[in-house]
């Protein structure tokens, strides 16, 4: 029993009202509570007459809600029970539940295996109350996690413990609450995470840092989980065989933030300084998916990056825009086509209305391989400026390309042709009878020529055969000069 400790705690009620806007609540769903039949190999409450067993070096904090009779129970060298109001244990009076005639050994399994970054153990809403009520909101994989500016919430009368193990070793909150005590600065966390309960709460490589701020941007901010994105999907995936789940639509789609392809669509949205993310969200919630037609359709609105490079290959600094992600209940081949009917009504919504929401340029995916772009508020120079622009440097980027092919000497060995040998072929055909296009008859010159003019011709055509076989280049003879003065 070294190291084993027991407490008593009474807990406060625990009460947050939505203050700011664009405030999100994320709860950790898992517990370590005695109660929990989950976290028994045998899939249920420990019966009076069973042996208990905890791992001997397991770290384990235990929430214990209530009273029960027991005949044996091993404990961790490093562990805590953690009783609440009239919770306790009692020697087993000889009296038996329902299901518990025959004594066996049962072990606590809850305790090692849940990470912070697993998006399936969260619950996120926009108030205390819609998480009671179970109001969620809907995100993508990476915002499924606590951002940096969410309030993390594990529940007052519950134990847990998790791996806060982080890419950047810094977890940025706006708050924490832990068993009914809510905490908004860094210093007195910091007092709490040096707790014994703490230690055992919290393990691994990972520190919180708390900002008690909201968003400061009116378009957004981005949820900050894109480098633990392999964590986060990693995680996912496990409870899917370390495999996406195979798409039924024609042309899944991959949305930012997102582990795995989706049917559906997705909009892009550029906009101007006076863009509120949430005043638009709404829009979308009031003006299309409160619809009773569109029951079932599920949107998720965010600020994110998407890194972009030139040509593929050179990477630049990226613009971050706003994505909607739009999902249905469909089943089989109507998968997607809801949500995409919707993102098309939204289309339409944005050429009208779209200016007076600050929305510069738009554009959509949908999963049934159809793609529509417009410009909520004209056509943006900027982008017909930066299209031409490549296009320029594409050019110049192949001029450049033939020039190194010809200075090494590529281009240069290909065997040349003389354009002299070009027009003899051609004069041959003439003389053999193929047929030439000699375009219209002009009457003025319609007429035939005399013998003396014909000799004339052919001289010249001889002449310049015997001038191009001599100096294997393209020559011709300028009636306006005497060939004779240029030997002078």
């Amino acid at each position: 029993m070294t190291g084993f400790r027991m407490k008593a705690l009474f807990f406060s009620v625990f009460l947050h009202h939505l203050g700011a806007s664009g405030a999100v609540y994320k709860r950790w769903i898992p517990n370590t509570n005695f109660e929990n039949t989950s976290n028994w190999d045998r899939g249920h409450v420990p019966c009076a007459t069973d042996v208990i067993l905890f791992g001997n070096n397991e770290d384990v904090s235990v929430f214990v809600q209530s009273s029960h009779f027991l005949t044996e129970m091993y404990m961790p060298l490093n562990g805590e029970l953690i009783m609440g109001p009239g919770a306790g244990f009692a020697a087993f009076d000889g009296s038996y539940n329902p299901g518990c005639e025959t004594a066996s050994k049962i072990y606590f399994t809850g305790a090692e295996n849940f990470q912070w970054y697993d998006p399936t153990l969260w619950q996120a809403a926009t108030s205390m109350e819609d998480l009671d009520q179970g109001k969620y909101i809907f995100f993508m994989d990476e915002e499924r996690v606590p951002c940096q500016y969410d309030d993390v919430i594990f529940q007052p009368q519950a134990s847990f413990r998790v791996n806060i193990t982080s890419s950047e070793k810094m977890i940025h909150l706006r708050s924490i609450s832990i068993m009914g005590q809510k905490f908004t600065s860094d210093d007195a966390l910091v007092e709490y995470m040096q707790s014994s309960t703490a230690k055992l709460q919290f393990h691994g490589e990972g520190t919180f840092q708390l900002t008690n701020t909201r968003c400061p941007e009116k378009s957004g901010c981005e949820c900050g989980n894109a480098a633990d994105h392999d964590r986060i999907c990693g995680a996912l995936l496990q409870k899917y065989g370390n495999q996406c789940p195979v798409a039924t639509c024609k042309d899944p789609l991959k949305p930012v933030g997102h582990c795995c392809d989706i049917c559906g669509a997705i909009i892009s949205l550029e906009y101007s300084a006076g863009f509120d993310i949430e005043l638009y969200r709404n829009r979308i919630l009031h003006t299309f998916l409160s619809l009773p037609k569109n029951a079932g359709v599920q949107m998720a609105i965010s600020k994110v990056h998407k890194p972009k490079t030139f040509l593929g290959i050179i990477p630049r600094s990226s613009v971050p825009f706003i994505q909607i992600v739009l999902m249905d209940n469909g089943t089989g081949s109507q998968t997607g086509t809801h949500a995409e009917q919707v993102a098309k009504d939204i289309m339409s919504d944005i050429a009208e209305h779209g200016e007076s929401f600050s929305i510069v340029a738009d554009s959509l995916q949908a999963a049934t391989g159809s793609h529509w772009s417009g410009q909520g508020a004209g056509s943006s120079p900027g982008a017909i400026i930066v299209g031409v622009v490549v296009g320029l440097l594409v050019i110049l980027l192949l001029l450049g390309i033939v020039l190194i092919l010809y200075r090494k000497g590529p281009l240069r060995s290909l065997p040349s042709v003389p354009f002299s040998s070009l027009w003899n072929q051609k004069e041959e055909l003439d003389l053999a009878g193929e047929t030439v296009n000699k375009g219209f008859d002009n009457p003025i010159f319609d007429a035939p020529l005399s013998p003396a003019v014909l000799a004339a011709v052919r001289s010249v055509d001889e002449t310049q055969e015997e001038m191009a076989s001599k100096n294997n280049e393209l020559y011709f003879i300028n009636p306006l000069y005497d060939e004779t003065e240029l030997n002078v």
